[in-house]
């Protein structure tokens, strides 16, 4: 069974994000990046599964710059057998990231797709989903738990009121949540052959899709600083200000 694992290269989760001084975007000069935390879990678990004898190969995708290709790389040292770069360096919406997964699925025919849920930069959480919607594979989204067998992959996602547990058919899409795994380290010597292992660079073009958005970004800025709070003597006054001055009851 072949595994397509997509990754993102994002702002280091380390990193306090400055905003440009023009409002126009997150500023990136000189800040360290870094793979997505959720793409990590996913590439454990693609590398997991291919420990247990489910899968034969891992592929590793990325729609970005061509510095994604140090990501794509840290996914090779962890554990997958070859990579693809999608090459653009426009600010791309998740529409059309799924646009261009769907053209990697339709390339690569792989049996299982695992994404990250959401990625930190974003937070949309939308590109799973949208290309399960493109791909028309069954989808199981925010995953906690994942078990292959056959032709059948069982997914227990975590939902607001619990856990709920889906049979699908393969192929299939998986977001991965969280409490899913704890993902590894790369050890120096696999970081050295990662450096020898295949990494193939596409364009949109070469893909037969078109990058053009519809939403476009006004303005960026940090969040508002909050104000200092207070403490209160009784639940008298505590009531008291939330009724006469914060006004919220």
């Amino acid at each position: 069974m072949k595994i397509l694992v997509a990754v993102k290269r994002v702002v280091d989760y380390n990193v306090k994000v400055r905003v440009k001084a023009d409002n126009s975007a997150v500023d990136l000069a000189n800040v360290k990046m870094s793979m997505n935390p959720f793409c990590e879990i996913a590439v454990e678990e693609a590398v997991r599964l291919k420990e247990k004898g489910v899968a034969t190969e891992i592929v590793a995708v990325s729609v970005g710059p061509t510095a994604a290709q140090e990501q794509l790389r840290t996914a090779l040292a962890l554990g997958a057998d070859r990579a693809i770069l999608v090459e653009a360096g426009d600010d791309l919406s998740s529409l059309a990231i799924a646009k261009l997964l769907k053209a990697v699925v339709d390339k690569e025919q792989p049996q299982l797709v695992i994404l990250g849920k959401q990625a930190i930069d974003s937070d949309n959480n939308q590109t799973g989903q949208m290309l399960a919607a493109l791909s028309g594979y069954a989808q199981g989204t925010f995953a906690s738990a994942v078990e292959v067998s056959g032709d059948k992959v069982k997914v227990t996602r975590e939902i607001d009121g619990g856990l709920q547990t889906v049979d699908l058919t393969l192929p299939a899409i998986v977001t991965t949540d969280l409490r899913l795994n704890e993902p590894r380290y790369a050890s120096l010597p696999n970081i050295m052959k990662a450096k020898k292992k295949q990494l193939d660079v596409l364009k949109p073009d070469e893909l037969g899709v078109s990058t053009a958005s519809t939403v476009k970004t006004l303005k960026v800025e940090a969040p508002a600083a909050r104000s200092a709070g207070i403490k209160v003597k009784s639940v008298d006054e505590l009531v008291d200000k939330l009724k006469n001055e914060a006004k919220v009851i």
